[in-house]
């Protein structure tokens, strides 16, 4: 059985009830401890934890991987805390964030107390050679089912997935959608390759954009949509937004002097 999921007993019901099993992700409590303190305790598939430490802290501004001196993962009868020791410079930052919560895997702001935190400053994505087109954006999604194992098994997770041209070089999954983009932000972290867009199975929401901007990626992918407010962030942030995205056409909302097609300029 694959790591994070786990076959269930059940009944089917139709033409006749029929028993059986079926696979389910597990979600269990991970905690996210930097140098003894919990910062946030999220309900996660247990898989990629060392991904998913690198990745919190860098994309919530907790600290960069140089920044990080040592990973401990303590499995627990109800959980698991994963405790991540940091240099002097992060401990600081880290003081600044004092509160410590419970997050659902839909939450993607843990481990703050005011609305200024909420919608911190992050630096803009810089312009750069980074550039692609339709067809690249549409094979980039049309790419995405093959890169999700967990969702194969269970039809219950989430996945974010790491393009370059070429296809797709990376991916992480998790019931969460915030979980799994840290996810792959920590393996990006761990292993640099350089600029590429981010593809999502999710909507796109302002915490989401932030992340992508914490990562210094120009492009960002969803399947879903984006609220206005994640469009309006993703503007000022330099990063270009495409959602609604299908292997066949997708709509972009943000900086499409990336997309290289005679398209209408798009903020």
């Amino acid at each position: 059985m694959m790591e994070g999921a786990r076959p269930i007993p059940r009944l089917t019901f139709g033409p006749r009830i029929e028993r059986g099993e079926r696979v389910l992700p597990e979600e269990t409590p991970v905690a996210l401890s930097f140098n003894g303190t919990t910062q946030a305790v999220m309900m996660a598939t247990p898989a990629d934890l060392t991904d998913f430490a690198y990745g919190f802290a860098l994309t919530e501004g907790i600290a960069r991987p140089d920044e990080i001196e040592e990973i401990t993962i303590q499995r627990a009868a109800h959980g698991i805390d994963v405790q991540t020791w940091l240099a002097a410079p992060a401990e600081d930052r880290l003081k600044a964030r004092r509160r410590v919560m419970a997050g659902p895997v839909g939450c993607g702001l843990c481990g703050i107390d005011s609305i200024e935190q909420a919608l911190r400053d992050v630096p803009p994505v810089p312009p750069g050679p980074f550039r692609m087109t339709p067809a690249e954006v549409m094979a980039a999604i049309a790419a995405l089912p093959a890169h999700q194992p967990l969702h194969d098994a269970t039809r219950a997770a989430h996945c974010a997935g790491f393009w370059q041209p070429g296809g797709l070089v990376a991916s992480r999954e998790d019931v969460g959608r915030h979980n799994a983009l840290d996810k792959l932000a920590g393996h990006l972290a761990r292993h640099p390759r350089g600029d590429g867009a981010i593809v999502l199975t999710s909507r796109v929401s302002i915490d989401l954009v932030q992340k992508v901007a914490a990562l210094a990626m120009p492009v960002l992918i969803a399947v879903s949509a984006p609220t206005a407010d994640a469009v309006a962030l993703a503007d000022r942030l330099g990063i270009t937004l495409i959602a609604l995205a299908r292997p066949d056409r997708f709509e972009l909302f943000t900086h499409s002097d990336r997309l290289l097609s005679e398209v209408p300029h798009v903020r």
